[in-house]
């Protein structure tokens, strides 16, 4: 096939986000000056998890860097579902705070989901609750959940027309394979969500037009799956002794896809860029000045 000598395109998640910083500070300097507010995301994190405390200061830093205020919400392991539940009162009714992240997961003991449902949906900026996935099914206007919205944008950037393409994700999580999979729906694409019981995945990966590996599971989906010319997004990464591998064999991956995230520097960005994207968007609102 004459494809064959067509090198894929890196859909280069690092790039865009920093160039879509750039922007993001000019819209926070107008907030600023519009209001004499800064724009601000209230981090929550629970406990001594180094990795949560790893991406809650991962995205401190992409707060900084766009001009905007990030209030660091540290609670000890014995906090109640109550006492949780209350601190995320407090930061509702605060107007200096435009956007609430939960830092996923929380101790065992703690109702995750209840804690999520009590973020006002106006700044829910990390797209965590019931009514704005089922908002943002429904496509009305809502924040979605990071990383799939991220996705969304690396796509569109590189102009990938999804209309008509057959999507299969692999995952069904609630933050990403299923507001994944909504988004691709939404998109126009005809879309299969595999899971742990799906029968012969290679039989699905192998017909998809675009694979979006968001199972967690390191190298599940294996390179020989994939058809040629498609797609291929991976969510997933896996720390190693080189660096860190995703849900998908990479190897290769060049001469066979159209297009494909890499594994750092792909989906990652694009998570937190939009977490700050869209606190800076509710802070528009806020502040009357809003256009989504």
């Amino acid at each position: 096939m004459s494809i064959a000598h067509e090198s894929a395109t890196v859909l280069d998640g690092k790039a865009l986000a920093k160039q879509i910083e750039q922007d993001l500070r000019t819209r926070v300097d107008a907030i600023k000056d519009k209001t004499g507010r800064t724009p601000s995301l209230a981090t929550i994190l629970v406990g001594d998890d180094p990795a949560s405390a790893t991406y809650v200061r991962m995205k401190g830093n992409a707060c900084k860097r766009v001009g905007m205020d990030s209030i660091r919400v540290e609670m000890p392991s014995a906090t109640t579902t109550e006492q949780l539940m209350a601190k995320i009162d407090e930061l509702n009714s605060n107007p200096d705070v435009h956007g609430i992240l939960l830092q996923h997961p929380v101790p065992e003991h703690i109702d995750e989901r209840a804690c999520f449902e009590q973020i006002d949906l106006a700044k829910d900026v990390d797209g965590v609750t019931c009514l704005g996935f089922g908002r943002m099914a429904m496509q009305q206007s809502a924040y979605g959940s990071c990383t799939p919205q991220g996705i969304m944008h690396l796509l569109a950037h590189h102009n990938i027309e999804l209309a008509g393409l057959e999507a299969v994700v692999v995952g069904r999580s609630a933050i990403l394979g299923k507001p994944m999979a909504m988004m691709l729906l939404n998109a126009n694409c005809t879309v299969t969500i595999c899971h742990s019981r799906t029968q012969d995945l290679a039989a699905h990966i192998k017909r998809a037009d675009i694979v979006v590996g968001a199972v967690g599971v390191p190298e599940l989906i294996k390179a020989e799956w994939i058809k040629k010319g498609a797609v291929v997004i991976d969510a997933g990464f896996h720390p190693t002794d080189n660096g860190g591998v995703g849900d998908i064999e990479m190897q290769g991956m060049e001469n066979i896809a159209s297009a494909y995230t890499p594994v750092p520097g792909g989906v990652g960005p694009m998570t937190i860029n939009t977490l700050i994207r869209q606190t800076v968007d509710a802070a528009e609102k806020s502040a009357g000045l809003g256009i989504n």
